[in-house]
């Protein structure tokens, strides 16, 4: 009977902690659904049901007249902002209270979660200000002819791949480009993942793509236990060991000082030069309200860090957003064929050299890339945490510490309020007089205001660059096992990863070769 007492009082006790905060919402009278005990609203993506981009999008369309709309993550409080004022405030603004992304874990375990895209407050702000200097235009145009080396190995795969007269999987294509890419202009490394699937960025690429059913677990354990991630690592060590590894001995060739080669490894061994990282906090301030002077060492598990998100973000989000633009214009041969022509114009200008002015002068292959990014883009949803007390103006909707924001960037970018018949695929969005026209807060692939995608640049460029290689020699076509609509990931909930294969028929068009 004690026994049968305790286990009785036990549950009780797990069920009030466990929907401890699941009032939030209703005591500010935002609306919500429903959450239920443990899961809160989360449900769903915890068993891989749905995506967070799907859940976001749509609760975005069912509650149509509100600015936000109420979520629980487990027990955490998770806002939904609809509106793009309220957008604008968030990522910009107001962004002293919204600079963290909530995207980190415990570094101490998992050190690859040091790099700028984890990392929060004055880690973050002290890494953006020193790794601005390599996205700058003059850095830009000194990697691109790695980028042209990158590309012509691409028109040669894509020949092999023509001539097979076999539908092929573009996202694989993609991938191996984007690998190749990063491995030159990353890396320094020259490995000819083109025409070699198996080479080791393009297996490392697809370890740190292809989560374990142990990590799955774990992050879902995480996002309903928070307090778990001081105890247990999600990365898998081998990827770490890898990516050590290899800078170690790309350091060790280049005796641990820059060479000149305009690559990633060089900027890092630049700024390890410079010594420590200093400047103002963004978290703390002296008595008198200023803020104060805070410094970091850029040392070995920063760098190592660094180096595992220059591969890992832009691997998965261009090959993600070239092969969607490939299966769009394959669907849409029309447009195809207009961009086919404005690509063979600009090329002609240019001798069929592929160079940094002539991609800049593509208007509408960038047009029709920016449309796919519209219907898919690589981030489906964007992730803030309120730092501390906020009052949200239009609403008086009181915010604590703590409380995560969702800004659901698909789901926006899909609202027919903002771009007129969102399914229909239409790169005149994108035209100079149309983006003056939007709102700045409706289109949102790259993020916007200080914690935007320091990379954006770069690879709008590389991703450019490919498809301007491909489409100057090749046609892309439906084939029998094509598919107008891809399938989501349910699990890719950070980067939107497409479920199956993207297989297009692949022909050599009757042009002048580049």
């Amino acid at each position: 009977m004690v026994v049968i007492l305790l286990v009785a009082i036990g549950l009780i006790a797990f069920y009030f902690y466990s929907t401890r905060n699941h009032s939030y919402w209703s005591k500010r009278n935002v609306k919500h659904e429903k959450p239920i005990p443990i899961f809160g609203n989360h449900f769903r993506n915890i068993f891989g049901y749905k995506s967070i981009t799907d859940i976001s999008e749509e609760l975005y369309n069912k509650y149509k007249d509100e600015k936000v709309v109420g979520y629980y993550r487990g027990n955490t409080p998770e806002l939904i902002v609809r509106d793009p004022e309220l957008v604008k405030r968030i990522l910009n603004v107001d962004f002293a209270y919204f600079y963290m992304r909530g995207l980190t874990r415990n570094d101490a375990l998992e050190p690859l979660l040091l790099s700028l895209f984890h990392v929060e407050g004055d880690r973050w702000k002290l890494l953006r200000q020193r790794l601005t200097s390599a996205f700058t235009t003059h850095k830009l145009k000194g990697m691109f002819p790695l980028v042209v080396q990158c590309a012509g190995k691409l028109q040669a795969a894509a020949a092999a791949l023509a001539a097979r007269a076999e539908p092929y999987d573009v996202r694989e294509l993609m991938a191996r480009f984007t690998t190749e890419f990063i491995g030159a202009c990353g890396f320094g490394i020259e490995m000819d993942t083109i025409n070699n699937e198996h080479s080791q960025f393009r297996d490392l690429g697809k370890l740190i793509f292809t989560p374990s059913l142990r990590s799955v677990i774990l992050i879902g354990l995480i996002e309903i236990y928070p307090n778990l991630m001081n105890y247990v690592s999600v990365s898998n060590k081998e990827i770490e060991k890898s990516i050590l590894q290899i800078f170690n001995q790309i350091r060790e060739q280049r005796n641990y000082k820059p060479i000149g080669r305009n690559d990633f490894v060089d900027l890092l061994l630049e700024l390890e030069q410079k010594g420590k990282i200093q400047g103002e906090s963004i978290e703390k301030r002296d008595s008198d309200g200023k803020p104060i002077q805070v410094e970091m060492d850029l040392d070995m598990k920063v760098m190592v860090a660094q180096l595992f998100v220059f591969f890992a973000a832009g691997f998965e989000t261009s090959s993600s957003a070239t092969s969607f633009t490939l299966h769009q214009l394959a669907y849409n041969p029309d447009v195809q064929t207009r961009i086919q022509e404005d690509i063979d114009r600009v090329m002609t200008k240019y001798n069929n050299k592929l160079c940094y002015e002539s991609i800049s002068e593509m208007k509408l292959l960038d047009m029709a890339f920016k449309e796919s990014m519209r219907m898919f883009p690589s981030l489906g949803v964007l992730n803030r945490v309120c730092a501390k007390k906020y009052v949200i103006p239009e609403l008086g909707i009181t915010l604590d510490p703590g409380v995560k924001i969702l800004i659901p960037i698909q789901a926006i970018q899909k609202d027919e309020k903002y771009f007129d018949n969102p399914t229909e695929y239409r790169p005149e969005r994108f035209t100079a007089e149309a983006e003056k026209e939007r709102h700045k807060f409706v289109y949102l692939p790259f993020g916007e205001g200080p914690r935007a995608c320091i990379g954006t640049r770069l690879g709008h460029m590389q991703s450019l660059a490919g498809l301007a290689a491909l489409l100057h020699r090749f046609t892309f076509e439906p084939s029998a096992l094509s598919s107008p609509t891809l399938e989501v990931n349910p699990f890719s909930n950070v980067v939107q990863g497409i479920k199956k294969n993207i297989l297009l028929k692949i022909t050599e068009r009757k042009v002048k070769s580049a």
